[in-house]
């Protein structure tokens, strides 16, 4: 029935009018949802200088990602430092820019990508389109893509950290991810844990954070998935109480070598102020 009208006729007499009758207007499809939450919830723009859309770089002569912005692992080209847990090396050279793309590469011998932004803010939001495959057989030993709020103190877990995404293989169904309380080191990890299942991670979406002083929220492709506030206790702060933070991108290592190859992209990154009446609560 859609965009159709029916037309019925009405014989009056010796002559016949035809009489018009509209059933109904048209149907029209409903409007589809923002897939950023930055749109969906009118975040407004970005911040231009620490926002990133990776418009350099191309696959025949790849980039460095742009360091005005970002800090490279092992504080500059050719260089690396130890991995997660001194699993591998974080290397410089695992991360470049190929034309609208970042590109992280973990490889079999340990060795993968880091990238941590060059700014910092307590309050705010971050949204990035990622994803991630592996480019091995599986052998049960997967790197991890994570997108993390990490404090500007290097303090953890005493300043928390916020995993706003992080899995245990690239490519999973499900997004996951770990909130961690401001705590001290004498008390065990203290964190929150939200999955959200259905989310195919080998293709694109866009994964968003919203921290204010009142909570911490979760999207995915603008839909929210977690909240969380308060939990302050003898152990621990308030789980949005952490001090200044920057994001990382990271294709974490828990193994050593022998891993399972993979591949960690990211489209964009952007940086989002809080209004200041939300800043001030």
């Amino acid at each position: 029935m859609y965009g159709r009208t029916r037309v019925r006729r009405l014989a009056v007499g010796l002559g016949a009018v035809a009489l018009t009758v509209a059933l109904g207007a048209a149907a029209q499809p409903a409007p589809q949802r923002p897939a950023t939450a930055a749109e969906r919830y009118g975040w407004g723009d970005p911040l231009p200088e620490w926002s990133d859309e990776f418009e350099y770089g191309s696959e025949s002569d790849p980039a460095v990602p742009d360091r005005g912005r970002w800090r490279l692992a092992g504080g500059g080209p050719g260089e690396c430092w130890p991995g997660h847990g001194g699993n591998g090396r974080r290397c410089e050279e695992r991360t470049r820019v190929v034309g609208h793309v970042l590109r992280m590469t973990g490889r079999e011998d340990g060795d993968s990508g880091w990238l941590a932004s060059a700014y910092g803010q307590r309050y705010g939001r971050w949204e990035a389109r990622v994803r991630s495959r592996a480019t091995a057989a599986d052998n049960g030993r997967q790197y991890h893509p994570l997108l993390i709020l990490w404090p500007d103190s290097n303090e953890h877990p005493r300043d928390g950290e916020y995993d706003y995404l992080e899995n245990g293989a690239p490519g999973e169904q499900c997004a996951e991810a770990f909130l961690h309380y401001p705590h001290s080191e004498e008390v065990p990890v203290q964190q929150e844990f939200a999955q959200k299942c259905g989310v195919d991670l080998s293709q694109w979406h866009n994964v968003a954070v919203e921290w204010t002083p009142d909570h911490l929220r979760g999207f995915v492709d603008g839909e929210e998935w977690f909240r969380f506030s308060g939990g302050a206790g003898e152990d621990r702060d308030c789980i949005q109480c952490a001090p200044s933070m920057h994001q990382t991108i990271q294709l974490d290592n828990f193994h050593g070598s022998g891993m399972q190859s993979a591949v960690y992209e990211v489209a964009w990154a952007r940086v989002y102020d809080l209004p200041d009446n939300e800043n001030a609560r």
